[in-house]
């Protein structure tokens, strides 16, 4: 057995806290079991409701803006410097490195540098390696692990749209009538019906899951692999991914491995841009200047953290640049793009999408400043910015949220506007989906 623990990061596509172990309708019955044997983290944030951003950041440990993944892969951004990528960093100490699925933190992902891409499932990828089920590229690569210790990147393509069985005799479809649709949305047949075929795909993703934790306990390195499993960020459904409430920012967390057992629950807020430094120190890994996350081993004796949780969205089809700040009490969110409308290309089109246009949702007023009770509002849909009961924790919050902007080296400071690389893909804002013919940036 290796002296040093493996690490694996197994992650879903726009999953949220939608599953078992945070009480919801779910059936994930392997994640409800790795909850029960590691520690669950019941609030735990991505640092962009939105892909690349957030991948970006936990395999780097910093924020998006400060890696420089302002904007989707596919789509023409990049990171900043990729020596920065976990990938690199645990190879030069001495780890084995393989990433199989969803990876999206760069245009060509052979640029990142893992020593092997054991599946080209992601689509952003075209001509990767055969296509193979990544959690199935997972279990062979396990059963026949290297002799060093490894840092294995798994992305399942689940829970992203389009919600599909390959196996409806084994996922038997969920009856709609039964079904509560995900905050803050309607409860009608139209999003009852689309959160039914979430729930399948739900369950594809835990048998996946499943798979992996079942081939770590076959091959007898299940107690030397520290497991990290967590989604990129909020569900797929509108008003969630690319929002900066907490139904966009919200994810699962479990860790399970040395340090992390015993079915513990942890309360407090962490980020997923903690999760390398947390691996890192598992590692024996001195944590590289560059990371800004802060390790989740202190967590396990005492249940604080984190006083704030910074947030952001820059570029996700179209443009939309906003930041928040969370703390225990209030989020303060502010967008610095001057529109009153909706940016509709950012908001997948889906069945809940179609129901809520249907009744005249783009009418809706859009704020640019906003400041929500999380005690008294959870849902983040009443906006008291304008309360003068209000005016000191406005001051306050908007002060954190420049300080840190400033501290990061924001590129939205000084001018509130990110220019998106030349070649990239941006939808038009005052488009209305993002299958709409991007522009082309020059």
């Amino acid at each position: 057995m290796n002296d040093r623990p493996n690490i694996l990061f197994m992650h879903s596509h726009n999953t949220g806290t939608y599953i078992e172990p945070y009480g919801h309708a779910v059936p994930t019955p392997h994640l409800q079991q790795l909850a029960e044997q590691g520690v669950l983290f019941r609030r735990a944030y991505a640092t962009a409701p939105t892909c690349s951003p957030s991948r970006a950041s936990f395999l780097t440990g910093m924020y998006p803006h400060t890696c420089g993944m302002t904007g989707l892969a596919h789509r023409g951004f990049a990171m900043s410097n990729y020596d920065w990528h976990a990938a690199r960093i645990f190879k030069t100490h001495g780890y084995f490195t393989a990433t199989a699925g969803v990876e999206h933190t760069a245009p060509d992902l052979d640029t990142i540098g893992y020593d092997e891409i054991l599946s080209g499932l992601d689509t952003n990828y075209p001509g990767q390696p055969k296509w193979i089920e990544p959690a199935d590229a997972v279990v062979e690569f396990l059963q026949n692990a290297p002799q060093q210790p490894f840092f294995l990147n798994l992305g399942l393509n689940e829970t992203h749209r389009p919600f599909h069985s390959a196996e409806p005799e084994k996922y038997p479809a969920e009856r709609e009538q039964y079904c509560t649709p995900p905050r803050p949305l309607p409860d009608t047949p139209e999003t009852r019906a689309d959160t039914a075929d979430y729930k399948a795909s739900a369950r594809i993703m835990d048998n996946h899951y499943g798979n992996v934790l079942d081939a770590l306990e076959k091959t007898g390195l299940s107690d030397n692999t520290l497991v990290f499993c967590f989604a990129d960020h909020g569900l797929q459904f509108p008003r969630n991914m690319c929002n900066l409430t907490d139904h966009g920012i919200g994810v699962y967390l479990i860790i399970r491995g040395p340090g992390f057992e015993g079915g513990k629950t942890v309360n407090t807020m962490v980020s997923l841009m903690d999760l390398l430094p947390t691996a890192y120190r598992a590692a024996g890994i001195d944590i590289p200047d560059h990371v800004q996350g802060k390790t989740l081993h202190p967590l396990i004796n005492e249940d604080r953290h984190r006083k704030e949780i910074f947030s952001e969205v820059t570029y996700h089809a179209a443009y939309e640049p906003m930041r928040s700040i969370r703390t225990e009490r209030y989020k303060y969110i502010r967008r610095y793009d001057n529109r009153d409308k909706l940016v509709l290309p950012n908001v997948d089109d889906t069945p809940t999408k179609a129901f809520l246009l249907n009744q005249n949702w783009e009418k809706l007023p859009r704020d640019q400043e906003m400041l929500y009770d999380l005690i008294f509002d959870p849902d983040e849909t009443h906006n008291i910015i304008d309360r003068e009961d209000m005016a000191p924790v406005r001051k306050d919050l908007s002060h954190r949220l420049y300080a840190w902007m400033k501290e990061t080296n924001d590129p939205l400071l000084p001018d509130g506007y990110i220019a998106a690389p030349g070649g990239s893909k941006v939808n038009n804002s005052d488009g209305r989906s993002p299958n709409e013919t991007p522009e082309v940036v020059v």
